[in-house]
């Protein structure tokens, strides 16, 4: 097992190549390039392609075309001798241009490997990289071919060595009930790091640097969430505007990990980079998911580039209608069709490559609801590449999430996608920001709540939306703030959007925030408003880390990082989007105090509940396994739930419930009962505890009200004094447990 600090990333190369097995012209070999020491076996898939030729470099620039001249099954290949390392190649398709049935075959456009393991070269968005005739603007007819080489001006893909020497490498196979997701993305996170040298910053290397994992463990999450680092281009409109695509949601390649966040040049140095951040991450203690995007490729709509998939085979790789233009359900101008097998293969061996090859540990999938739709373009649960991972050896034993939308008809889908995947839970990040925002802004006008009983069903695991299917709480992703959309920070501090500095005149992310600027828009020297703001970022944080579920925290929320109030920074990729590490003194109590409350989760199995609570007693007393009580201590009753003015509500989990239900292996044999209280009344509340049987003395753990994490106390009686808009978390007839020092300027 390496050492933290060695960041070489030496792997293997192997000398020696395997022999290869005859090769059976009625059998297409795996898709790609396989190297042996005959050279190599190259296949792609090209359905309604008359030939397809093999343009290959090797690594002294000698040039030669091969025509793959076996065909099976659409798959065209060939055994090519002279093939080794270092080598870069792409591949010209003939066949016919009829747009109108999706075929846009043009042998002068040089086509990426769709199985390429590494690219090198950058796009030059230029008339040629157009399957279509077009001019200096990119706008043309797209029934007309371009009879132009785009192979200048477009990348190559490389050959490569795979080999890496991985030592003792596992997975730390942390179970979901104890995972606590951080979503990252490679750049932005260290980019700014001062502990990094500067030449790792904002790189493979720099994630796995010792300063990086040291924030992490002790930050105390689980589960290193990367956005995209497949193979990614920027859109022609992005780069005219003088912008880049920041986050990565626009793929070029499914197997090749992003150069330009590698420390190095050489292709192939990069993919061992970047499994040699992986190496350290396990070697840390945490694991490594990969949000994919398979929903949509970087070739855009019909009157988009050329560069891979739309000329080998628009009419298998891309939903089209009945004139060969494409339907985009993703709004990205394309859509990968689910309905084609050859779009599952694709999928399904990409997905097993980077499990088995750069042993990462889940999947969170872009737009999932795209990836179960069917030929007739319909959502199915039970859709062919779904089974596929619930059954597949390899991909149904790691994590996987979905996105569970896209913008296609009925494209929400939260709550039906089978197990074992999870969820992003959008309507848990909806309430939670409802109760403690927009309520507690409209309570200020004088308008009414919403009341507690949705923000009390995201509490207890969302059993409305995932209790079918053999699924439990664990299923559900929690989070209040993703990539996408408002920081943590900056939902407390902007009413509106402010993204005039991504070009698209503030038309661009989403218009219904949910967010509350507490009074003053934007930043703000008010003593007032910043320990209001301050505290509800404590809340919203620890509702997400108290709640039942699997929560997820974004990247520099711990710090309260801003985007000064930019909700779609797709494509800043600068001080917008980079986490800053030069903090305030606010901004360590925050971490502190996130720190704290993950370290409640992990060291009480009551807040990691495995099942949905039921209301069943789990006491001879006849205490329940989860109750709800109100400001004066009374139980909840439907009268009560339905009173929309009510803004404090009281959450009682049981520890034997706890005990039954936690299920990770090291937990504690028994589980504290816990009452967390909400308040998010305008003014000081007192609030009565539960009596006996409920609890008859209460040890309080957290009090939003106060910056930084105190000793825990017991309460004097069951009658305490709660803050405005703040939250507290109890343990219910405990022995005292001791607070993490505090973090301060």
């Amino acid at each position: 097992m390496p050492e933290r600090h060695d960041l070489s990333f030496r792997g293997s190369v192997s000398d020696v190549r395997p022999r290869p097995t005859p090769l059976d012209p009625d059998t297409a070999p795996p898709l790609g390039v396989r190297l042996h020491d005959e050279g190599a076996d190259v296949a792609v898939y090209a359905g309604h392609a008359d030939a397809v030729d093999l343009c290959l470099w090797d690594a002294d620039g000698h040039y030669r075309e091969v025509t793959l001249d076996h065909r099976v099954h659409g798959v065209h290949f060939a055994r090519v001798p002279d093939v080794a390392p270092g080598a870069t190649y792409g591949f010209r398709a003939r066949g016919p241009w009829r747009p109108r049935e999706g075929h846009r075959y043009n042998p002068a456009k040089l086509l990426l490997d769709p199985y390429a393991r590494a690219l090198t070269g950058t796009l030059r968005w230029s008339p040629e990289v157009f399957g279509h005739v077009v001019g200096d603007d990119l706008l043309g007819d797209d029934t007309v071919p371009d009879d132009r080489d785009s192979a200048p001006f477009v990348p190559r893909a490389v050959v490569v060595d795979e080999g890496f020497d991985w030592g003792e490498d596992r997975s730390p196979s942390v179970p979901w009930s104890s995972t606590v997701v951080y979503e990252a993305h490679v750049r932005g996170l260290t980019r700014l790091l001062p502990q990094v040298p500067e030449q790792l910053r904002g790189t493979y290397a720099g994630l796995a640097h010792p300063a990086t994992l040291d924030h992490l463990v002790g930050l105390g999450v689980t589960t290193v969430e990367l956005m995209p680092v497949h193979a990614f281009v920027s859109e022609p409109a992005l780069v005219r505007r003088g912008l880049s695509n920041y986050w990565g949601y626009n793929t070029l390649g499914f197997f090749a990990p992003h150069a330009p966040y590698a420390s190095v040049d050489d292709p192939a140095a990069v993919l061992r980079e970047f499994k040699g951040m992986v190496r350290l991450l396990h070697a840390a203690g945490l694991e490594v998911v990969l949000d994919v995007v398979f929903n949509h490729t970087c070739e855009q709509g019909v009157d988009g580039a050329t560069l891979s998939w739309r000329g080998l085979d628009s009419s298998a790789y891309y939903r089209l209608d009945g004139n060969g233009r494409d339907v985009d359900m993703t709004g990205c101008g394309n859509t990968l069709d689910f309905g084609h097998p050859r779009v599952v293969q694709l999928t399904l061996d990409s997905l097993r490559y980077w499990v088995r090859e750069c042993h990462v540990d889940g999947f969170r999938f872009d737009l999932a609801t795209t990836l179960a739709r069917g030929r007739d373009g319909r959502f199915d649960a039970d859709h062919p590449f779904l089974v596929a991972l619930r059954t597949d050896p390899v991909l149904s034993r790691v994590k996987l999430v979905a996105e569970p939308w896209d913008v296609g008809p009925d494209g929400w889908r939260t709550g039906q996608f089978p197990p074992p995947l999870g969820e992003w839970n959008d309507r848990y990040r909806d309430a939670v920001r409802t109760f403690w925002l927009r309520d507690s802004a409209r309570e200020l006008h004088g308008e009414p709540a919403h009341g507690v009983r949705e923000a009390a069903t995201r509490l207890a695991g969302s059993q409305d939306l995932f209790g079918q299917q053999n699924r439990g709480p664990l299923s559900s992703v929690n989070y209040v703030a993703s990539h996408d959309g408002f920081t943590l920070a900056d939902l407390t501090a902007y009413d509106r959007k402010h993204n005039e500095a991504n070009g698209e005149d503030n038309h661009d992310g989403h218009d219904d925030a949910r967010s509350w600027n507490h009074g003053t828009e934007g930043a703000s020297d008010d003593p007032a408003v910043v320990v209001s703001r301050h505290r509800s970022v404590r809340n919203l944080l620890g509702t997400l880390l108290l709640s039942t579920g699997i929560p997820m925290i974004t990247a520099g929320d711990e710090l309260g990082r801003t985007q000064a109030g930019n909700n779609n920074a797709y494509c800043q990729d600068n001080r917008t989007s980079w986490v800053d590490w030069d903090l305030q003194a606010w901004q360590r109590d925050l971490l502190a105090t996130t720190r704290h409350l993950l370290r409640l989760r992990r060291e009480l199995p009551t807040l990691r509940s495995r099942s949905f609570f039921d209301g069943r007693p789990v006491h001879e007393d006849g205490t329940t396994d989860l109750a709800w009580f109100d400001a004066a201590g009374a139980l909840m009753t439907s009268s009560r739930w339905e009173d929309s003015r009510r803004r404090v509500l009281q959450m009682f989990v049981h520890g034997d419930a706890a005990r039954a239900t936690s299920g990770a292996p090291g937990d504690a044999t028994t589980g504290d009962s816990l009452l967390l209280v909400l308040c998010g009344a305008a003014t000081d509340t007192t609030v009565t505890l539960p009596a006996p049987p409920w609890g008859s003395s209460y040890l309080l753990l957290w009090d939003s009200a106060e910056p930084v994490p105190v000793e825990p106390e017991c309460g004097v009686d069951g009658v305490q004094y709660v803050r405005a808009r703040s939250m507290r978390l109890y343990a219910v007839d405990a022995l005292p447990v001791t607070a993490d020092e505090p973090v301060r300027a």
